[in-house]
């Protein structure tokens, strides 16, 4: 959890607020073990995050899961020796999204190469369609200069007469959700568009103030609003829509006037925690499913309103047929 709930980080991109440090309680040996007293300890903080904090914790079957990863590590020596375990358990939560860092991992997370970041990008098309592709964003120091970026896009297309809007999500595999949303917050409208939902049921909103998410507002500022509001937006996505661009693509759901094309998101619509161990491997953990502004909560593959090939190899380029099918919604808007 990340400054709380409205920041939480959405995937393992995007972890440097969002580092939760784990103690280590040692945990029963079987009998024969080989287990170092420092390996068990290691494990058995490990697993103890995952029984206390994952998304299906109360439909698992935790001494099983606890028994087999100890059979895993019987001849731990030390931490890195369990690393195989922890991940084997990871599995077994059966949520497709947790995963383990080791301690390289968790260090290429949080500090990545500033060359390593894509900037979004947009033009004007004819008949006065805005296109901004959004791609992904690593991290919380990238997302700075992003929403920059994006909304000098949007600010610049619009002043030249977009009316409508097209966002391309189908290359962004995820990252960080929030600067995504401050880059279109002005096309989604403000208030709630989304919210977090725990195992408990509990939801969190994602809530958007002066078109930026709420708890972000300091930081990033209002952006600057549209000289046509409301517009119809098109979303595009894909088999690589995934995690924190799932998030944006729900966040459009319910919103009237807007509609999707193109293939189903990749499946993994919801939010991780990142807790780290102790010795900086990181467990990033699914903790709550994704709903949309209706209530609706999204679980699997979303799949788009108008369903079209898998033809967009090159977002955007003039042989794109699900950008056209968006072009010709538009036309009728």
């Amino acid at each position: 959890m990340s400054k709380g709930m409205p920041a939480r980080r959405h995937v393992i991109a995007a972890l440097a607020a969002l580092v939760i440090a784990t103690g280590c309680t040692a945990g029963p040996s079987a009998p024969g073990s080989a287990m170092s007293p420092e390996a068990r300890a290691y494990l058995t903080a490990a697993l103890d995050v995952m029984e206390k904090n994952s998304l299906h914790k109360r439909e698992l079957d935790w001494p099983e899961i606890r028994e087999n990863a100890f059979a895993l590590s019987a001849k731990a020596r030390t931490p890195a020796e369990t690393y195989g375990a922890v991940r084997a358990a990871l599995r077994d939560l059966g949520d497709g999204h947790s995963r383990f860092m080791t301690p390289e991992e968790a260090g290429a997370a949080l500090s990545p190469s500033p060359e390593n970041s894509v900037l979004p990008e947009g033009r004007l098309l004819p008949g006065g369609i805005g296109y901004l592709l959004l791609p992904p964003v690593a991290s919380d120091t990238a997302a700075a200069a992003y929403v920059r970026q994006a909304r000098t896009v949007v600010r610049d297309l619009d002043g030249r007469g977009a009316r409508g809007w097209i966002v391309d999500l189908r290359s962004n595999a995820g990252g960080d959700m929030w600067g995504p949303l401050a880059s279109v917050g002005r096309l989604l409208g403000d208030g709630d568009v989304g919210a977090f939902v725990e195992a408990d049921g509990k939801r969190t909103a994602w809530t958007l103030q002066d078109g930026t998410p709420k708890a972000y507002l300091e930081t990033w500022g209002p952006s600057e609003p549209l000289a046509h509001p409301d517009p119809p937006v098109a979303v595009l996505t894909g088999k690589r829509t995934a995690s924190a661009a799932e998030a944006v693509t729900i966040a459009f759901r319910g919103q009237p006037r807007t509609r999707s094309f193109g293939q189903p998101t990749r499946g993994v619509p919801t939010a991780n925690e990142a807790h780290r161990l102790t010795d900086g491997a990181l467990i990033v953990l699914t903790r709550a499913r994704e709903a949309d502004r209706t209530g609706r909560i999204h679980e699997g593959p979303i799949p788009p309103d108008e369903e079209l090939p898998d033809d967009a190899r090159n977002p955007g380029n003039g042989q794109d047929g699900t950008l056209e099918a968006a072009i010709r919604w538009m036309g009728t808007q």
